[in-house]
């Protein structure tokens, strides 16, 4: 690609709940072309193809930081997310994005260790990385395919960067805090429609709850708090999209009895309140 020449396309085919496009493109930069800086309404991931450039990043508590990022190497922009990435002076990158969502994206992406605080793509597997980049690039390519042939594509997509996704530096947990941590997650998707709290959750694992939430955090990355919020925030987009149900009875039905706790708890999952969501998203 010459520089600077730009290329993409946007989804126009309808929503999907599980996992949905947005936009793919693919970008040769200018020196010091920048982006930013801005905030995302979805998931945003950008792949290296040539060349150099920086990501300053945000996360969730505020905190700044930068990286220096080159061929080989990603970045994900979070829902919500402020950053500006920059375009080296000497050597520009070039990159291939997609754009995408759906309920349990987050879940994905933050189990294999991609947060707001750890944006930064790296691979271990040159084979697995290699088809993601073949499946970018694939739907760029084909913009005028069917819906369903460029989601399963998208689905591929995101399959191979979860497979491809390297963390050298992490522990594997025990096989006894594994149990732990199954036996809570059991018990949340079996309960999630009445008014448990953490307690509750520790106390079926046999454990206090300040070491349930270290051994919780330490295999998944977040909190038995936020574990419980993204998964009844799932079930109730889940509920809206494909049901009638007033968004009281919603909020019911997902463990909030009280309709105001629910639309705050759902905008900070969603950043919209339930009613828009449903708006944006009920099937048709």
């Amino acid at each position: 690609m010459a520089a600077h020449e730009l290329e993409f396309s946007t989804f126009t085919h309808g929503r999907y709940v599980d996992l949905m496009p947005y936009q793919y493109g693919r970008e040769a930069c200018e020196p010091g072309h920048a982006f930013g800086p801005a905030r995302r309404d979805h998931f945003l991931f950008h792949y290296i193809v040539s060349g150099r450039g920086m990501l300053m990043s945000t996360d969730a508590r505020g905190a700044k930081a930068d990286y220096l990022l080159s061929a080989g190497e990603g970045f994900l922009i979070f829902p919500g997310q402020v950053n500006t990435y920059v375009a080296d002076l000497d050597d520009p990158w070039e990159y291939v994005w997609v754009e995408f969502d759906g309920i349990r994206v987050r879940d994905d992406l933050e189990a294999a260790g991609l947060t707001d605080s750890s944006p930064v793509y790296r691979s271990q597997s040159s084979e697995l990385r290699a088809r993601m980049v073949e499946e970018m690039r694939y739907l760029v390519s084909n913009r005028n395919a069917s819906a369903l042939h460029l989601v399963g594509h998208t689905y591929l997509f995101l399959d191979y960067l979860l497979q491809s996704v390297a963390h050298p530096d992490e522990q594997p947990t025990s096989r006894l805090q594994d149990l732990y941590v199954r036996e809570a997650v059991d018990f949340v998707k079996k309960n999630y429609q009445f008014d448990i709290t953490v307690e509750d959750i520790a106390r079926q694992t046999g454990l206090n709850r300040s070491y349930f939430g270290k051994v919780f955090k330490a295999a998944t990355g977040r909190s038995p708090q936020q574990y419980l919020i993204s998964y009844r925030m799932g079930k109730a987009a889940e509920l809206l999209k494909l049901t009638g149900l007033p968004v009281a009875e919603v909020g019911r039905a997902v463990g909030y009895p009280n309709q105001l706790h629910f639309s705050r708890a759902f905008k900070g999952a969603y950043g919209v309140s339930p009613r828009e969501w449903r708006r944006e998203n009920a099937a048709v």
